[in-house]
């Protein structure tokens, strides 16, 4: 964790460990209050760690796949529930977390309940991108897939577990979704390496999307290790989204999109990290207003070990035994009243 109350010169402070995580640390969400910061890995748990400096306590262990029934972790088709999580945020007071997983679903866990009070199965493949609708309310909730489809849930109206409409649009999975917080505007980024900005008010029935095979117009490419063609490219024919950019590359891992911040910039631009090393951003009309080099500002930045196996994973070796810089940007923050914005390198 790092002290930002001074935008241009941050000051390490603490650290945050996840006990048994699993390769890696898939998410993590700050508090509204900023007292805490949850975080998550390829397992059921997530970490609650407090940001205070001056506390020292062990991490709080919500495990998501409990749900106070007799003091047992929830019992689902197959057996006992086990899985991944890759995506959580806060609710808006800071009371609940609502989480992506591996198993195709969204749950929601109440903190003071120390239990999830909340799981909706209700997609055909990884949840990999999850929020809270409005920041004033934790009723409606989105969720998007590798099935290529964004969900939105009402909890006030859940009666026969379906949701209460869809957003349709993207072809491949998606990596991403950002609510404006207004209760109305979502963005998401999709492996169809496309952000997209959707409009609560059109989203898609969930009878008519319901006869519609969306399995049809994917190529269902790995984009972990395939290049994406953008001769494969080809709009969807049902899609509902107000604008879609292109530009960023959504290769790699699961690269995130925001609104720029409601103080500062009035969210009058959307932007997006990018496995090209930059973090791209827009103008609303999808023009490119401003793209920034993180690649090129991080240039050998990072200590290579030439005793481990992989020396330095930022280095990618070419013909002749050149070895050029590469990194991939997963996530960038624009600062809220700042001209600053961070950008999160990762190995390629």
């Amino acid at each position: 964790m790092y002290d930002t109350s001074n935008p241009y010169k941050w000051k390490y402070y603490k650290t945050a460990d996840y006990p048994y995580g699993q390769w890696t640390i898939t998410d993590a969400s700050l508090s509204p209050d900023n007292r805490f910061l949850a975080y998550s890995s390829i397992r059921s748990v997530v970490f609650l760690a407090p940001t205070d400096p001056t506390l020292s306590a062990d991490p709080i262990a919500l495990d998501f796949g409990y749900s106070g029934q007799g003091g047992r972790r929830r019992q689902f088709t197959g057996g006992y529930s086990h899985f991944g999580i890759w995506s959580i945020r806060f609710s808006g007071d800071g009371r609940e977390v609502v989480a992506g997983t591996s198993d195709h679903s969204v749950y929601v866990y109440d903190i003071e309940a120390k239990q999830s009070i909340l799981r909706i199965p209700g997609h055909s493949d990884d949840v990999n991108a999850v929020c809270f609708g409005d920041n004033t309310s934790p009723h409606i909730l989105y969720s998007g897939s590798d099935d290529t489809l964004i969900k939105v849930w009402d909890r006030r109206s859940m009666g026969d577990s379906r949701e209460a409409g869809v957003f349709m649009g993207h072809t491949e999975g998606l990596t991403y979704v950002d609510s404006k917080g207004d209760g109305r505007y979502v963005l998401s980024n999709g492996k169809d390496q496309t952000m997209k900005l959707w409009d609560l008010r059109k989203m898609m029935s969930t009878e008519k999307a319901s006869n519609i095979d969306a399995n049809r117009y994917t190529t269902g490419f790995d984009y972990r290790f395939m290049p994406y063609s953008e001769a494969d490219y080809e709009p969807h024919p049902y899609d509902c989204s107000l604008v879609t950019f292109r530009g960023h590359r959504v290769l790699k891992t699961l690269i995130r999109c925001h609104f720029s911040p409601p103080g500062s910039t009035d969210s009058r631009y959307v932007y997006s990290g990018s496995e090209d090393g930059c973090i791209y951003i827009y103008n609303m009309d999808a023009t490119l207003a401003g793209k920034i080099d993180v690649s090129r500002a991080t240039h050998h930045s990072r200590p290579r070990d030439d005793s481990s196996m992989h020396p330095h994973p930022y280095y990618i070796r070419g013909s002749r035994s050149s070895e050029a810089w590469k990194t991939c940007v997963r996530d960038a923050s624009w600062h809220p009243s700042a001209p600053v914005v961070a950008g999160k390198p990762s190995e390629k």
